[in-house]
């Protein structure tokens, strides 16, 4: 049976919620930038009137006030946000159950079992559409289409406060001339992956020959060749469905550059913490440590590890990440950002091999003191308890990795 799936996406969503907020700018450029001081100094979103002018995501706030002088710079206020993005979901828990959420700002939804009662899925999409408008004062882009890849091709494909369909009797004429970009997962490397053998379009990378994609690309070529061709087969978890999480970590600009082996070490630490307590609150242990790192011109570039045991030790995390990026950073520039994850998470209860040597006893004291840790953290406050570590460096210690910064579970491959 043929599925009815919807991705909605709010236009512009931190701009446009700062702009009904305030009435007096929604006719000026206005963009919503992180804090300059604490080096998040990028525009996060800006509206359509600034659009115009070259203001993008991404872009350095002094460089988006010289393409745009009279821009309006606001700082974000999630809390907000999040409330708005609450208020979203509860429209459209009045058509379906089977709500994905994709950021604050998407969420994927299943309606096949919903056109009986209120009528066709692009009857559906003007409806949620209109009600966006008048309830939040707010606008969608909706993509209708059949699976989840191709409904979010159809909210990118026309913006702002646009319904796109896209099925089978318009998909090559709709979906084939767009970038390879526009398709979901293909990023920097893989776009110039692709561009260098002369795959550009979508409908270039659908008739492409999936074995030669998998040896360009590895497992995620087979992945991009059933996307380009229309084809996803998975499912709009429902919205009382507790998805089972594989992945957690946290990453975090760095109040100034990371210039010695000493900044890391202070970071993974800090980082690894956040992860840790993570993993303990969904009472799970790691197999896989993954660190992220940026340098200052930007390179990014991302290393794993499989344990041989799994762990929630914080500092057996941090140590794993450690060497990793030793083995991986040469410090031909100074690190921006940093991150740590730990992936292929199993149960606490989960049975492992028992070791012969120290590592078990090691480890269970370690994940010991690190829940003493949690409970005084709970009563007293983040900042009540650290490491000695980090307190060489009292810039780098004032962060607080829990309350201060996004602990994000794995997106859209997660389920």
């Amino acid at each position: 049976m043929p599925r009815n799936i919807l991705h909605v996406d709010c236009n512009c969503f931190y701009a446009s919620v700062e702009m009904q907020r305030r009435p007096e700018l929604r006719d000026k450029p206005l963009a919503v930038c992180g804090d300059q001081e604490a080096r998040h100094g990028i525009v996060l979103t800006a509206n359509y009137i600034a659009k115009p002018f070259g203001v993008k995501t991404g872009m350095a706030i002094w460089q988006a006030k010289q393409k745009c002088p009279n821009l309006i710079v606001l700082p974000p206020d999630y809390r907000e946000y999040i409330r708005f993005s609450r208020m979203a979901r509860e429209i459209f828990e009045d058509y379906t159950d089977q709500v994905e959420p994709f950021g604050l700002d998407e969420s994927w939804l299943d309606v096949t079992g919903s056109v009986g009662l209120f009528g066709s899925p692009m009857a559906i999409a003007k409806e949620i559409s209109e009600r966006f408008k008048f309830e939040l004062g707010i606008t969608v882009s909706i993509g209708v289409a059949n699976n989840k890849i191709t409904a979010k091709l159809g909210s990118d494909y026309k913006k702002p406060d646009a319904i796109t369909r896209i099925e089978a009797d318009n998909y090559k004429q709709i979906v084939y001339p767009l970038p390879v970009e526009d398709l979901l997962y293909v990023g920097p490397a893989t776009s110039r992956k692709l561009r260098s053998v002369g795959i550009s379009t979508i409908g270039r990378l659908a008739e492409c020959p999936e074995d030669f994609l998998v040896r360009r690309l590895g497992k995620m070529g087979a992945v991009l060749s059933m996307f380009a061709n229309g084809r996803d087969n998975s499912s709009v978890c429902r919205s009382d469905h507790i998805q089972n999480i594989k992945s957690v970590g946290n990453s975090a600009t760095t109040p100034r550059d990371l210039v010695c082996e000493d900044d890391v070490r202070i970071m993974l630490f800090l980082l690894a913490e956040s992860v840790a307590v993570r993993m303990r609150e969904l009472a799970s242990r790691c197999t896989v440590v993954e660190i992220s790192v940026r340098d200052s011109d930007l390179y990014s570039f991302t290393r794993r590890r499989t344990l041989q045991t799994p762990t929630c030790s914080s500092t057996e995390i941090a140590e794993t990440a450690l060497d990793l990026f030793q083995r991986s950073y040469h410090w031909d520039k100074p690190i921006r950002s940093i991150g740590v994850r730990g992936a292929g998470l199993v149960e606490v209860t989960s049975a492992t091999q028992l070791s012969l040597f120290s590592d078990d006893k090691k480890r269970d004291r370690w994940e010991r003191i690190d829940s003493a840790m949690d409970h005084l953290r709970h009563r007293y406050g983040y900042m009540s308890i650290q490491r000695a570590i980090v307190h060489t460096d009292p810039l780098l210690a004032g962060i607080n990795p829990v309350d201060d910064h996004t602990i994000h579970p794995v997106g859209y491959f997660a389920g």
